[in-house]
């Protein structure tokens, strides 16, 4: 909590203000049934994926309040939207992340902020790479389950987080924007 608020106090005092935020935490996934995961997986998925966005939020919005006004993206998931079989602990995680980013929207509509989620599918990051740099099948498996054939892209992430803090989505709040390749039209 402390270098949560230490990041926004040098983040105000270094520009002033917060006009926009995309909280983006995650971290890799379990890989087994729920009753196999881990007191110590569980702590470590939900204190980065679900604490760590909310320490976020905490102190981002009564800056955006104070200002008048303002957007918030956190990052979501597709197993926060649905079943995930084998990442019991993280697609709860997810889960929670919407829950979050619901509740703080409908709280927060009528005082000019916006919050929103991308929940993307398997994207080509740094993380990903660590879970399937063993297995190159599992990558192949991982492109074949959306229907564009291929994984995202980071870039296409940030394009679909750009639109939300957007004047364009000035009448978006409490969505969920899915960024999956059409996985979850299946």
């Amino acid at each position: 909590q402390d270098q949560v608020r230490q990041l926004h106090e040098h983040l105000v005092a270094a520009y002033g203000r917060l006009d926009y935020a995309f909280n983006n935490a995650g971290i890799e996934i379990e890989q087994g049934k729920l009753a196999d995961g881990s007191e110590a997986q569980f702590d470590a998925i939900m204190g980065v994926n679900v604490k760590g966005v909310w320490l976020c939020m905490k102190y981002q919005l009564p800056l955006l309040l104070a200002q008048g006004g303002g957007a918030i993206v956190n990052t979501a998931s597709v197993a926060g939207l649905g079943a995930a079989p084998k990442m019991s602990i993280y697609s709860a995680s997810k889960h929670a992340v919407i829950g979050l980013t619901k509740s703080a929207a409908i709280e927060y509509a009528r005082k000019g902020i916006r919050v929103n989620a991308v929940c993307p599918a398997v994207i080509d990051t740094d993380m990903f790479r660590r879970a399937y740099e063993a297995d190159p099948r599992k990558a192949e498996f991982a492109a074949a389950m959306h229907p564009v054939g291929r994984i995202g892209t980071v870039a296409e992430i940030a394009s679909a987080v750009l639109y939300l803090c957007s004047d364009g989505a000035a009448f978006t709040t409490g969505h969920c924007l899915t960024v999956d390749g059409g996985a979850t039209a299946i």
